[in-house]
C-alpha cells in the first residue's frame, strides 16, 4: 500500500539563516548597524549560537558592538543568564570586553543598574574590565544623586581590584556640585589626592560650578586660576558657569572684565564667551553693557548668532 509521506515542517528564517552563515559565502554586514539588527532577530529568537557568531565576526571585521547591540534584552530579564555566557564564550579578550560593556549600557538605559553591576562583576572576573566598564553605572546613579549606591560601585571596583580613574571620581564630583554639597566634594578631593589621581578640564568643571552653585564666584575665578597654573585647559562649560553667576549675582562689568581677562587666545572660545556673556546681560536688560560687547565681538572679528547678529543690526550699528 502506497503512504503519502509526512508533512515536513517548513525551517525557520532563523534556522535558514545560520545555515546561509556557515557555509554560504554571503554579502559581509557593511556597518555596525547592519551587524546590530541581524543579533537584534538572532536575539529575539533566542539562538544565541549565532548571536556568538555574529559577535565575534563583527569584531573580525572591526566592527565594534554598540549601544543597540543588544537591544533585544527588555525588562523582562529572561534571557540575560543566557547572554551573559554568550559574550564570556567569545574569542577574543577585547571583543569581550566592548561587549560586557554595551551589555551595561544597555542595562542602564532599562535603569537595571543591579543587573548592570553584576555584569559588571562578571566582567572583572573574567578579567574584560577597567574602570570605563563602571563609567554607564556611575554616571546614571550620580545623575540620580543615589550616592549610597555610587560609592557600592566604587567599593565593587575595589574589591574587584578595578582601579578608579579620574572620571569616576568626576561623576560624583560634578553630582555634588549640581547639590551644591561642598563638604562631599572636598570628601572626594581628599581621596584622589590620596590615590594619587590627577585633576582633568572636568573635574575643575565640577569645582568651578560647585563653588558658583554656592555664590562663591571669586572662589570659582580662583579656581579657574590654578587651573592656568596646572597647564588644564577650561571647558567651554566652565566658563559659561562664572559668566552666568557673575550676571546673576549683579556683578556685570566684572562679567565683562572676566570675560575680556580671558580672550585673545581661542577665537572660537572667544566667540563663545562674548557671545553668551551678551545674551546673559540682555537678559538682565543691561543694554548699555550689551552695546559694548557686540562692539568688542565686532572690533575682534568674532562670530555672532542670528539673534545678537539682528540686535546689533538694528540698535547698535
Amino acid at each position: 500500500m502506497f503512504t503519502l509521506p509526512k508533512t515536513l515542517k517548513p525551517p525557520t528564517v532563523l534556522t535558514v539563516t545560520r545555515r546561509l552563515l556557515t557555509t554560504v559565502k554571503l554579502p559581509e554586514p557593511a556597518s555596525s548597524a547592519a551587524y546590530d539588527d541581524l543579533i537584534y532577530t538572532a536575539g529575539i529568537n533566542r539562538d544565541f549560537t549565532t548571536v556568538r557568531h555574529l559577535l565575534n565576526h563583527r569584531y573580525t571585521n572591526g566592527f565594534f558592538t554598540t549601544n543597540n547591540t543588544f537591544k533585544f534584552i527588555s525588562t523582562n530579564l529572561y534571557v540575560l543568564n543566557d547572554v551573559i555566557k554568550t559574550v564570556s564564550d567569545l574569542n577574543e579578550s577585547h571583543a569581550r570586553k566592548k561587549a560586557y560593556e554595551s551589555l551595561i549600557s544597555r542595562l542602564c538605559k532599562l535603569q537595571l543598574i543591579d543587573s548592570a553591576l553584576h555584569v559588571a562583576e562578571t566582567a572583572a572576573g573574567k578579567h574584560a574590565a577597567d574602570a570605563s566598564t563602571f563609567h554607564p553605572i556611575l554616571s546614571f546613579v550620580t545623575r540620580k544623586k543615589n550616592f549610597d549606591l555610587a560609592w557600592r560601585v566604587v567599593e565593587v571596583m575595589k574589591a574587584n581590584n578595578v582601579a578608579r580613574d579620574v572620571t569616576c571620581y568626576n561623576f560624583l564630583l560634578t553630582s555634588y556640585s549640581v547639590a551644591g554639597d561642598l563638604k562631599s566634594t572636598a570628601g572626594v578631593l581628599r581621596i584622589m589626592e590620596t590615590k594619587g589621581v590627577r585633576a582633568d578640564a572636568r573635574t575643575y568643571d565640577a569645582l568651578v560650578l560647585g563653588a558658583c552653585k554656592a555664590g562663591k564666584v571669586d572662589g570659582a575665578i580662583g579656581i579657574m586660576v590654578r587651573m592656568v597654573e596646572e597647564g588644564v585647559g577650561a571647558l567651554y562649560a566652565t566658563y559659561a558657569h562664572v559668566i552666568g553667576s557673575l550676571v546673576k549675582l549683579g556683578y556685570c562689568a566684572q562679567a565683562v572684565e572676566f570675560v575680556v581677562g580671558y580672550s585673545g587666545k581661542d577665537k572660537k572660545l572667544d566667540s563663545h564667551n562674548f557671545g553668551l556673556l551678551a545674551s546673559r546681560l540682555m537678559g538682565v536688560k543691561k543694554m548699555d553693557e550689551v552695546k559694548y560687547v557686540l562692539e568688542e565681538m565686532v572690533k575682534r572679528e568674532l562670530d555672532m548668532d542670528e539673534s545678537l547678529q539682528n540686535y546689533y543690526n538694528e540698535n547698535v550699528s
